[in-house]
Parts: structure tokens; sequence; C-alpha cells
């Protein structure tokens, strides 16, 4: 599923960043765009899924509650460290044109650090409190979930925390320094949800119910769909300032519906056993989702870009986009063989004694 992810951010950010004014207009760009809707949520619910089983394989092994949130909060901290040695990087890669509020700029590798943290101490105090049972996890990380989606139209409205400096409040709304929520940022709330929708989905998975059987991800996803839209379809308004696309809870459940129809397919394609037929590039690339992401934007976005930025048609911007993947999969498949080459060698020292 990482690997899918990489592939749609892919395509959004080459589409994005090269095609010109005409391009831009039409319907196929559009698409494009509302394909871009899926990479970000994805990668924060598979974190989310990772987390619960990283914490539920420390549980079984007896860890106690403290050591748990200690071994998970570093984790989150060192992802969030390299989200600021990553904003850090494209600074000085621009230096010369690129503001420095750039610096604190709230991008998804930031958060998905913070919403490990945020993970961490929320499963230390449920276990702590003794909800050992995934079920009860599974509740606790599902009502996180909602409690996050329900108060974003408020922080980002009437409950704005402008009292605060603006590189803080930023992690909390995205006002970024311009005063009001900026959409292409990525701050806790409501993006963290999706960490906390993986967390939930991730402990439901381990239960032996369910184990074996995540092919009912797909009709739960449609399920979650259909809720979304009879939301939606009900009379009144509960905010004062709606804003579907951003922070409404209802467009927040129905992109956490199609996360779990993707889940879904996946493991049926899986179970098929289509993925495992020869190479493939989407287990490749998921192996390596944070290099790629790292290096690609380079090569999109920043002072390399393969290709003059708004000003490509849409089969050039194509071609450039089948460049940057065939590079960044050669850059996964380079880096997992050095891992492989490496681990070879220190066998071999260890076997002659050295």
């Amino acid at each position: 599923m990482r690997g899918l992810a990489c592939v749609v951010m892919f395509q959004t950010h080459c589409y994005d960043a090269w095609l010109n004014p005409a391009a831009r207009q039409t319907k196929f760009f559009m698409w494009s765009q509302i394909g871009g809707t899926l990479p970000a949520p994805l990668f924060l619910f598979l974190a989310g899924i990772s987390f619960a089983l990283v914490t539920d394989k420390l549980t079984e092994k007896g860890y106690p509650a403290a050591a748990i949130a200690r071994k998970t909060i570093r984790r989150g901290a060192e992802v969030f460290g390299l989200g600021l040695l990553f904003r850090l990087q494209e600074y000085l890669i621009a230096w010369g044109w690129a503001p420095w509020s750039d610096l604190f700029r709230v991008d998804i590798l930031n958060t998905i650090g913070v919403s490990m943290m945020l993970m961490g101490v929320v499963c230390w105090a449920t276990l702590a409190a003794g909800g050992r049972r995934r079920g009860v996890r599974a509740a606790v990380a599902s009502g996180t979930a909602a409690l996050i989606s329900l108060i974003t139209p408020m922080l980002w409205t009437g409950w704005q925390p402008s009292w605060l400096p603006w590189p803080i409040e930023s992690y909390i709304n995205g006002v970024h320094n311009l005063g009001v929520p900026q959409p292409w940022l990525f701050p806790i709330f409501p993006w963290s949800a999706f960490a906390f929708a993986g967390l939930a989905g991730g402990f439901l998975i381990l239960e032996p119910g369910i184990r074996g059987r995540e092919w009912m991800a797909l009709p739960a996803g449609v399920g979650v769909v259909y809720l979304s839209k009879w939301m939606e379809a009900l009379p009144g308004h509960f905010y004062q300032v709606e804003d579907y696309w951003h922070t409404s809870p209802e467009f927040f459940l129905l992109r956490v519906g199609v996360l779990l129809m993707v889940l879904g397919v996946v493991y049926c394609w899986c179970q098929w056993r289509a993925g495992q037929w020869g190479f493939s590039p989407m287990i490749q690339l998921g192996q390596t989702s944070l290099l790629v992401y790292w290096v690609h934007i380079e090569f999109v976005y920043g002072r390399f870009s393969i290709l003059r930025k708004h000003e490509q048609s849409i089969g050039m911007a194509t071609a450039g986009l089948l460049m940057i993947f065939l590079m960044m999969l050669g850059l996964s498949l380079l880096r997992t063989n050095w891992k492989k080459i490496r681990s070879r060698r220190v066998s071999q020292v260890d076997a002659v004694g050295i």
C-alpha cells in the first residue's frame, strides 16, 4: 500500500509542478489532483496500522506500558526530527529565493512524527488504565480519531488559537505565518485523525475473529462511505463555518471509507499472490517510501527539476512522470541491494572472526 501511495504521489506532484496553465484547466488535471488527496491519508493510515502491530507485539512480550511508550514515542520523535531536517535541506537548496518561514512549514513527515508521538501517549494511557484488550484499544483509537475530526472545524475558525506563536499554532490548524489556516499544509487537526483510524484498524486486524479475513475492510469501507453521505444529507448545520473539502467530519469519514476499501482490495490482491508474480515495483517502492519521498521532491519541485515548471503539456509531463518513476525505482533498488551487500559483508567478517 505504501508503494501505491508513492506512485499516486508521484503523479500528483509531477502534474502539479509541470503542467502549463492551459493543461491545468483540463479535467485530466482535475482528476489528477483529486487522486492526490489519497497519498497523505494513506501514509498516515499505514503509520497507524504499523504502530498498532508494534505496540501489540511489545504488549504480548510483556513490556510495561511505560517502556512501550518510551520506545514508540522515541520513534515518533525520530521521524519528526527527519521532517525538520527535510525542511532545512529544502531551505538550503533553495537559498536565495525561499522565505525563512519555510523552515517552519508543517509538512506530511512532520505530522507523521507528531501523530506517532500522540499515538504513543494514547496507547500508554490506555494500557496504564488496564485496557490491554485489542478491542478496547481500537475503541479508544477510534474515539480519538472522531474527536480530532469533530474539533477540527472549530479550531480552523472560531476556536483558532491565535494567541500561540504561529510556528506552534501551525501544527494545530496550519496557519503558517498567514493568519488563517492553509489547506496545503498538514496540521494535527484533521490529519492525525487518519493515523488514529489506522491505529484502530491495526488493532482490529489482529483480533482472532478478523485475522485472515481482512477482505472485510472492503465492504466496511463501502459502509463508511455511505455513512458519510448520509451525514452530509442531514438537515441543519452543526458548525458556524463549514468547509467540506478541508475540515468537515463527513469528508474525513469519506476518505477513511476509501482507505478501508483500498486496504481490502490490496489484501485480496495479495491473497491471490498477484503481487508476487515476479518483481513488484509497488512492493519495492513501499520498502523505501521515505527515501523516494525525500528525493523525488527535488527532481519535481526543487532546483533540480527535470522539466521546466508550469510550461509542459500533458504528454511531456507524463513522460517526466515516467522518468521520475524509473529514477525512484532505481534508487529504491540501489538502497535495498546496498543493505543486502552490507549485511553479507558483516556476516562474512563475523564468520572469519574479525
